[in-house]
């Protein structure tokens, strides 16, 4: 009964991020206080694994595992946008408030459309994990 409930939850992760069958998923960012629930439920859900900072296919979605004192945030999603399809997603996933390595809201604000990005929501992926969903802003509406 445990594997369920297990399956249950990270299937949920998944979902919350927006994963689907068949997604291209990067990873930015790991380090060893990563969530590994996070990162296999994504693998599941997109049934294949996750690619590096190396990979040289188009993105449908990028997980950026970003804390206090990674470097500039800017510069890293201006990083992250480069492989990214047209109708891609950024998560950045910051430690939660009182979290070792947490990273004010506000400044994931202000990053995002300097690097181009909107920011569309904010979920709690984890209990130690909060993400801030962006987007590359859509084009005006074509001229009639």
């Amino acid at each position: 009964m445990v594997a369920a409930e297990d399956a249950g939850r990270t299937s949920d992760i998944a979902g919350k991020l927006g994963i689907e069958p068949g997604m291209v998923v990067q990873e930015l960012g790991w380090d060893s206080d990563v969530d590994e629930a996070v990162r296999d439920a994504v693998e599941e859900r997109s049934g294949d694994e996750l690619l590096d900072e190396d990979a040289q296919e188009v993105i449908d979605v990028v997980l950026m595992w970003f804390r206090e004192g990674d470097g500039d945030l800017v510069d890293a999603l201006v990083d992250a946008r480069g492989p990214l399809a047209d109708n891609g997603v950024v998560w950045v996933l910051t430690p939660k408030t009182g979290r070792t390595g947490h990273l004010e809201p506000s400044e994931i604000a202000e990053a995002a459309p300097t690097a181009g990005l909107s920011q569309t929501s904010n979920v709690s992926v984890t209990d130690e994990w909060a993400g801030a969903r962006l987007v590359a802003p859509k084009q005006g509406k074509a001229r009639r």
